[in-house]
């Protein structure tokens, strides 16, 4: 088995994505791998909904668990985190299915990402230097590539020494760079994508009925831990459904109010996903969890490939 079948599930948030997935992955005889920017972390598992053991049903399951909550993740660990699972499904003579409702990072698979340089240790000594005035580093970066720092946050201590490492290792501002050396496609062949479409009053309900659900499973006591654990700063706390509870915590909310502010920004993510989704990803197999059951079932059992159809 030199190469394996890939096809990708996605969806807003709450749609049903990963019983779905595991139903497909075991139809097909693939490890599942999370397309999901919460699940990614250890410790975070009420608010991420993360699919138990139970639920995962025996499939293999990928992207999950794999940094704590105080680590970055960005799209660029996530290729080489796609790298990993692909050849574990080469190891394994398994196929793949790519579950979630992150669909920046699909994205970037398909789009691809530039190389980034390797950086000697003279230039760590001197970034590291840098970014001791984290203010004063922004405004320069500003100065040499204002087009590129314009999407930066000055607090964003991540990407801004990321910035200064490509400046001052390549003596390229990060807008030259990145034109000097385009994206390379990770997913080279065609991806079938199938999405999930509900209608939006019955997604915010299952939104609502989820939110609930989280609430009894310890919601409160989990973001307690994390806080205690991890502080505020990590750019983790301040995600939906962890940043609601911190203001519970602070007096700022009742139990009801924490409720309802959870399901409103719950729902507010599941439209921006569905606007991304519907204008970033071409040929797109969309439909409820039914139609789409039975449109990917039927490829399987007529051994076919898994290609988009229209």
């Amino acid at each position: 088995m030199q190469n394996i079948q890939q096809l990708a599930i996605i969806g807003a948030t709450a749609s049903g994505k990963t019983s779905f997935g595991v139903k497909v992955a075991k139809y097909i005889d693939a490890h599942i791998l999370s397309l999901d920017s919460l699940s990614i972390y250890k410790d975070i598992d009420i608010v991420s909904a993360k699919p138990t053991i139970e639920e995962r049903d025996g499939v293999k399951h990928f992207g999950i668990d794999v940094i704590y909550p105080d680590e970055n993740f960005d799209v660029t660990l996530f290729i080489k985190l796609y790298h990993e699972v692909y050849q574990h499904c080469l190891d394994d003579k398994k196929n793949l299915v790519i579950v979630g409702g992150t669909g920046f990072y699909l994205k970037m698979l398909i789009k691809g990402i530039s190389e980034l340089p390797s950086i000697s240790h003279k230039t760590k000594k001197i970034v590291a230097t840098h970014l001791l005035d984290l203010n004063k580093a922004y405004r320069w970066l500003c100065d040499v590539d204002a087009t590129y720092m314009k999407n930066i946050e000055s607090k964003d201590a991540y990407r801004i020494e990321k910035a200064l490492n490509i400046y001052i290792e390549t003596s390229l501002t990060p807008t030259v760079y990145f034109d000097t050396y385009p994206p390379i496609a990770t997913i080279k062949d065609p991806l079938p994508i199938y999405q999930i479409v509900w209608e939006r009053e019955m997604l915010r309900k299952r939104i609502s009925l989820r939110t609930e659900l989280m609430l009894k499973d310890g919601l409160i006591d989990e973001v307690c831990m994390l806080e205690e654990k991890y502080g505020r700063s990590p750019n983790s706390m301040k995600s939906i459904g962890i940043k609601e509870t911190l203001a519970y915590l602070d007096g700022i909310y009742d139990k009801n109010m924490l409720i309802e502010k959870i399901t409103t920004n719950t729902a507010r993510l599941a439209k921006r996903q569905t606007t991304f989704n519907n204008s970033q990803f071409d040929s797109v197999v969309k439909g409820d969890i039914e139609m789409l059951e039975e449109k990917l079932l039927k490829g399987v059992s007529q051994n076919t490939p898994l290609i988009n159809t229209h």
